[in-house]
Formats: structure tokens, C-alpha cells, sequence
């Protein structure tokens, strides 16, 4: 399917009508959600809080985004508290220490049963509101165990066979990878989304493994990254 916006775009399933997105304030979700306001009606934007260490920047800059997308379709931001703490202890995504840098492989910034714990209030939140379909915004290159189609495909079955419900987890970036991505949402204030896990006085601190992602996306896709960054590193393919 094409984008309303020009080029290679997103799957959306046209007969939803409304849509719930995941959003977390990154460049992916951010994206998603406001190609979904190209499709349907209401789009309803989802926050899981967790607890996790740059939340609170994240956030911020997440209803700021939302400001700038403000439409009739947009409906206001849920915010849904899933705490991990007693789960993830002293893992670096609670306490900001020893996080992973720039140089990490993608392994390093896995977070146990993340996508598990992610859907488990939305897809909840949906059955509940008559909302028939949750997207979050997964893309093709994604590496977890909890990203492929044969676990959203099970997650969904077993969410609806335990609430009688027909919840459908749609992922429509699934075919995309992250330049196809940002292409899309190249006339957006990305510069509203924030990938950092480490952020430094407000800002993304630049150092960091999703800072060093973030960074090589916009080189390689021939986009300005106007992100202010805490440290200005050299960006390496």
C-alpha cells in the first residue's frame, strides 16, 4: 500500500475504521501513528509506562509531538502504568547505569519479554473499548525472538481466546525497514521523538547503542537529524 503521503508505504487494514497505536515517543511509533491518521477516523496514541529510566524525558517529548499532530482524527494520549522494577531489578533500563554504547550490538539493548509486557494492557485496553485493532510499530529488521509474526500471531490468540474478544495486533511496518521509515515521515517534526536510552539534562545524551541508531537512520536516509544531542559523536555507518 502507498502512503497518503507519497512512495513506499505502510500496511494498513482499511475495514478497521478506528486504531489504537503503541507510541513511545521514538522515531518508529512516532511515525506509525501519524501515518495512521492518513487512514482512519480515530487514532487512539498508547503509552506503557514502566518504569524504565528515560521515561520521563520520553514522555515529554512525546506529548510535545502530539501537539504538532493535533487533528480531529487524534484522540488524546492513554497513559497505562505496567511497572517492571520487581521484574528487572538492577538492569540498566531501571537504574541508567552501565547502559549500552554506541559500539553494542543490538543484542545489548534487548529487554526481557518486552513486547509480552507491552501488549498485555493495550490489547486489554482495546477489548474493553471497542477498539478492534492495536499496531505498534515493528519493522522488518528486528532481531527478538518476541518480533516475529508467529508470536503476535500466538499473543493475539491467546488474549482473545482468554477474554472472548477479537483484538487484532496489526504491525504495519512489518515489510519496512528503518530507512523506508524515516523516509516517510521525512516532513514531520522528528526533532519531537526521542530514541535515547541514557538521556543527559533533558536531551539525548549521544552516546548511547539507540543514539548511534538514530543517528546512522538519518545518514543513511539523506535526512538533517535535527536532534540536540548532550555529546556531538561522529556518526559511522
Amino acid at each position: 500500500m502507498a502512503s497518503a503521503a507519497g512512495g513506499v508505504g505502510a500496511q494498513f487494514p482499511p475495514e478497521l475504521g478506528t486504531l489504537a497505536v503503541l507510541v513511545s515517543g521514538g522515531l518508529d511509533s512516532a511515525i506509525l501513528l501519524a501515518e495512521a491518521l492518513h487512514y482512519y477516523g480515530a487514532v487512539h496514541p498508547l503509552y506503557v509506562r514502566s518504569g524504565l529510566y528515560w521515561e520521563p524525558v520520553e514522555l515529554s517529548y512525546l506529548q510535545r509531538f502530539l501537539q504538532r499532530l493535533a487533528c480531529p482524527a487524534l484522540r488524546p494520549l492513554e497513559v497505562l502504568d505496567l511497572p517492571v522494577r520487581d521484574l528487572y531489578g538492577s538492569h540498566w533500563s531501571i537504574t541508567g547505569r552501565d547502559v549500552p554504547e554506541a559500539a553494542s550490538p543490538d543484542e545489548a539493548v534487548f529487554l526481557p519479554g518486552r513486547n509480552v509486557l507491552l501488549l498485555a494492557k493495550p490489547t486489554l485496553w482495546c477489548h474493553l473499548r471497542g477498539v478492534p485493532a492495536v499496531a505498534l510499530a515493528c519493522l522488518q529488521s528486528n532481531p527478538f525472538a518476541d518480533a516475529t509474526a508467529a508470536f503476535f500471531t500466538a499473543y493475539q490468540t491467546v488474549v482473545n481466546q482468554a477474554v472472548g474478544g477479537k483484538v487484532r495486533i496489526i504491525r504495519p511496518f512489518a515489510e519496512l525497514g528503518k530507512i523506508d521509515v524515516l523516509r516517510l515521515g521525512r516532513d514531520l517534526p522528528l526533532h519531537l521523538t526521542f530514541s535515547c536510552i541514557q538521556p543527559v539534562a533533558g536531551r539525548a545524551c549521544g552516546r548511547c547503542n539507540k543514539c548511534a541508531e538514530r543517528r546512522r537512520a538519518f545518514a543513511a536516509a539523506g535526512l538533517v537529524d535535527h536532534t540536540e544531542y548532550a555529546a556531538e559523536l561522529p556518526c559511522t555507518a
